[in-house]
């Protein structure tokens, strides 16, 4: 039974997450730290600290990270000592340094490491994974995969400019910020080899970050994959399509839709279809987090620290890429 529980930062994914987890934990005593002080009275939260000292000397026995990714690894780590188990938001970090440290760590103190890559937790993501590893297409041969939504329309109310997403010094730009599609093409098709990449600005928002990212993937078995990523897009997109010996399979994230192109009769056909409840995939996250808590084990779709060190990996790799040229570089070559 968790009795205490702590959430790192209350920003837009800070506070669901705090809603959410006093939806699921509603009798425990669940805190706040956050670097720009205390009000007097957060929704959900039965108190709040302005340091990490006294958030750890609190021993939370979860607690959610959901600070800026540059302040991840410090701020888990002293938790990690502290006694609590850890979902850290995406990324993992805005590097791999010091990451395989952290997993060390928590291996060391007993410690589950969950990351928030909910999107593994969509139904029609789970569906069109296993449509895929049951030959539906026969062998896949390539993947386009594109995600893109405008950034000042991302959190209403609220000016882009001073966002995580838009500042470097807080981690910001596409290969991390949207790195939920990093993580998912290596869930669904296999371990990364190579990448080839470009990344800059193409369009006039008022950031110091990459708005647009284009890259190509390799997997250690399996196709090529060409992943594009931007902020610019007004029409959002969340798509992915695999081509494969027999037909097409396509996922589409936004319209919660799996359909397969049929190349005898020439059309698309829908596999499944079901736009979840916006908070869904975050809930079913929580629940399997709290879940691996209680089991002791992690969650069989749950992203793991090793999961999110190898999208950091890719993520350095493509900015290796992208400062080389363009050049293919080796994923498993990271330093970590």
């Amino acid at each position: 039974m968790i009795e205490r529980a702590l959430v790192v930062g209350l920003g837009s994914i800070g506070a669901r997450h705090l809603r959410l987890l006093r939806e699921a934990l509603p009798a425990s005593d669940i805190r706040v730290l956050r670097r720009s002080g205390c009000d007097d009275d957060i929704a959900g939260a039965d108190g709040c600290f302005e340091s990490l000292e006294e958030a750890c000397a609190f021993a939370p026995q979860a607690a959610v990270i959901a600070n800026p990714a540059p302040f991840h690894l410090a701020t888990a780590s002293a938790l990690a000592r502290a006694g609590a188990h850890l979902l850290v938001e995406k990324p993992i970090s805005d590097s791999t340094d010091g990451v395989a440290d952290l997993i060390a760590l928590c291996a060391q103190e007993g410690r589950l490491l969950q990351l928030g890559y909910n999107l593994r937790f969509l139904q029609t993501l789970q569906r069109f994974r296993d449509e895929l590893a049951a030959g539906a297409i026969g062998v896949v041969c390539c993947v386009h995969c594109e995600v893109g939504q405008y950034l000042p329309d991302w959190r209403k109310g609220t000016d882009y400019r001073n966002g995580v997403s838009a500042r470097r010094a807080l981690g910001g730009g596409v290969l991390t910020e949207l790195s939920h599609e990093i993580d998912m093409l290596r869930w669904v098709f296999g371990e990364f080899s190579w990448v080839s990449a470009w990344t800059g600005r193409l369009g006039v928002l008022d950031i110091d970050v990459e708005d647009s990212a284009m890259l190509q993937i390799g997997f250690v078995r399996g196709p090529v994959a060409q992943l594009s990523m931007d902020f610019l897009r007004r029409d959002s997109t969340r798509v992915c399509t695999a081509i494969g010996a027999a037909g097409s399979l396509r996922w589409d994230g936004i319209a919660g839709r799996v359909s397969r192109f049929d190349p005898e009769v020439g059309a698309w056909k829908d596999v499944d279809s079901q736009v979840p409840p916006n908070d869904a995939s975050y809930r079913a996250q929580i629940a399997a987090f709290l879940g691996a808590i209680e089991r002791r084990t992690p969650d069989h779709i749950a992203a793991t620290g090793a999961d999110g060190l190898a999208v950091i990996q890719l993520v350095d790799a493509a900015r290796r890429s992208d400062a080389e040229g363009g050049c293919r570089v080796d994923v498993t070559q990271v330093a970590t």
